[in-house]
């Protein structure tokens, strides 16, 4: 079976820090090449993979701004779209765009839906209802007014994610610094706790980080800058607890599961996916607000790690989601 994934061109597949939706295409196809599929990758040209790489843009438009990102993704997806007849089947990391060329093309086009950046975008998942196959990445992100194949949890190599039975005394925050994502909370949650913050990800929102969290950074609360792989699976496995104090309903939250995978407990605002991510008591803490949290931060210790990285390694791998998409193909071939 020879199967096209299209990855997005705004990071690098896999990213070198940040980007989900490239990890997740970058995942995709290399669990799809170990179950000896074909496999061609189409992203951008300094992309690494085991299959086939098919790029018509070098670098992402968030590395090299000299770009337009609209350009770009139109040289991008009508590449892979003018080669469709090679491919079995065509499976869409990219989100709406590719979908105006489904009814163009003879391949069908399976697609993971990321999450919706507004409501505004359904608009055209609706068009294309009846003739495409949607993938929801929860059961929570579900829109009612789309018809869902089947729901695939985002997976993630255990291999990059050792186990850390015995962790040391900080609480870490990892994602972008965006209201969406509770940096503050997490300050606030740290200090009202005594206990010290690691902050790591990318400054999406300057004013925020300037206003929010810029002004409480001491020898206590440490901001990073982004961490590479490398250093985030050090900061994730040896954290007494990943603080996910979120402000919005998140599809899913890659950070929480990959912290689960090190044995690290997740405390989370139950919001979202985290319900579906975190096993309340068990892998973690689904909390309602701040105060809630700090008692979570004092009940660590009554987390077994190794539960929390068997939790995550059954539900949350990448074998288990390549093996979810392959059953996935099945059903629409």
């Amino acid at each position: 079976m020879k199967i096209a994934v299209l990855s997005p061109v705004a990071w690098r597949t896999p990213p070198r820090h940040y980007g989900p939706w490239e990890q997740m295409a970058s995942n995709v196809a290399e669990g799809l090449v170990k179950n000896r599929f074909d496999v061609t990758l189409f992203a951008t040209g300094d992309s690494v993979t085991a299959g086939t790489l098919d790029a018509v843009i070098y670098r992402s438009y968030e590395e090299d701004r000299t770009q337009d990102a609209k350009v770009v993704e139109c040289l991008h997806i009508s590449n892979l779209m003018e080669k469709a007849s090679e491919f079995d089947l065509i499976h869409n990391h990219f989100d709406f765009l590719p979908l105006t060329y489904s009814r163009l093309i003879k391949t069908p086009i399976i697609t993971t839906i990321h999450g919706f950046s507004s409501q505004k975008i359904i608009a055209v998942f609706k068009k294309y209802n009846t003739t495409s196959h949607y993938v929801s990445i929860s059961n929570s992100d579900r829109s009612p007014e789309l018809n869902y194949l089947a729901t695939v949890y985002n997976g993630l190599n255990t291999e990059n994610f050792p186990f850390i039975d015995e962790p040391e005394d900080y609480l870490l925050f990892f994602g972008r610094i965006h209201p969406d994502k509770g940096t503050s909370e997490a300050i606030s949650i740290a200090k009202q706790s005594n206990k010290k913050l690691i902050i790591a990800g990318i400054i999406q929102d300057e004013n925020y980080f300037k206003e929010c969290v810029e002004p409480f950074l001491c020898d206590e609360i440490v901001f990073i800058g982004h961490a590479e792989p490398d250093k985030r699976k050090e900061l994730l496995g040896k954290a007494a607890a990943l603080l996910h104090p979120i402000n919005f309903n998140e599809p899913f939250g890659l950070s929480v599961a990959e912290a689960m995978l090190c044995g690290t407990p997740v405390i989370a605002f139950n919001r979202g996916s985290m319900p579906e991510l975190i096993k309340h008591e068990y892998s973690g803490f689904l909390v309602n607000d701040i105060g809630e949290a700090v008692n979570a931060v004092t009940a660590i210790k009554t987390i077994n790690r190794c539960d929390c990285m068997n939790w995550a390694t059954e539900n949350f791998s990448q074998e288990k989601m390549v093996s979810d998409y392959i059953k996935a193909y099945k059903q629409i071939l």
